[in-house]
């Protein structure tokens, strides 16, 4: 294996937010969040996009936008059983040796960004890539929003982007930094590419007391010896979750002038 040849960005959207209701139809300067989301996956321009969509309205919106949707079922436990499911039926020969999981709440995700998620896979034993930014705002450090990746970076690292095995993810502060603010600790940005087979084996795994706990799904590939792989980017992008971040991702998408 080596760095896929032939990938499909996915994103999962369903309706059913708790803090943000209806969520992908949220309007942004008159089209819905979901289009947003997909000219961005479209501008990474790494391979065909797909809206996994466990509501109609949502397959209608994208569509309506020229976009490609794929109905799934509505029961998915997470979004990379949904991308799966829409994967699968798409592409049932498994020609996309690759698959993009980007988030649906991300309109404002610059492309080199999305397409930074493939650097890890260069290396033949990785099976999942995906990426950090540095915590730079100290409230963050603490913040169990905020999920941490334990990794270290080569000094000496010359690749660009920086790149290095994960090895655990946790809404605590990790690695542990004695009490020193200046050691750097890495916000993981919910991206993910899988080889395909990786994808595969991934849905069929059982969740793990560990996953549960943490409510982070990238511990069950992590308990079943699965290798994630992440590069290092600049800047968290805007997740939207809330009123508050909605009314900024307007803000950042306004029409110039």
């Amino acid at each position: 294996m080596s760095l896929p040849k032939s990938p499909i960005i996915a994103i999962p959207a369903r309706l059913g937010a708790t803090r943000l209701p209806d969520k992908p139809l949220a309007d942004i300067h008159g089209e819905p969040m979901i289009v947003h989301v997909w000219r961005r996956a479209m501008e990474a321009d790494i391979g065909p996009v797909v809206v996994a969509c466990a509501e109609a309205e949502i397959a209608d919106a994208v569509r309506g936008a020229g976009g490609r949707a794929v109905l799934t079922r509505p029961d998915h436990a997470t979004g990379s059983d949904r991308i799966f499911e829409a994967v699968e039926a798409l592409d049932p020969e498994g020609r996309h040796d690759a698959v993009v999981n980007l988030q649906g709440d991300l309109p404002t995700i610059a492309a080199p960004v999305i397409r930074a998620v493939f650097a890890p896979l260069v290396e033949p034993g990785v099976d999942i890539a995906t990426l950090v930014a540095e915590i730079t705002d100290p409230a963050e450090r603490s913040d169990p929003n905020a999920v941490k990746a334990a990794v270290v970076f080569p000094p000496d690292a010359c690749a660009h982007p920086p790149v290095a095995r994960a090895l655990y993810f946790s809404r605590a502060p990790v690695p542990w930094d004695g009490g020193d603010a200046t050691r750097p600790l890495f916000h993981h940005i919910g991206l993910y590419a899988f080889r395909r087979a990786a994808l595969a084996r991934f849905v069929a795994l059982p969740a793990t007391p560990i996953e549960r706990r943490e409510r982070l799904e990238q511990l069950r590939a992590l308990e079943a010896g699965m290798r994630i792989d992440v590069a290092l980017v600049d800047t968290v992008p805007l997740g939207v979750d809330t009123p508050a971040d909605l009314a900024r991702a307007r803000e950042l998408l306004a029409p110039p002038g």
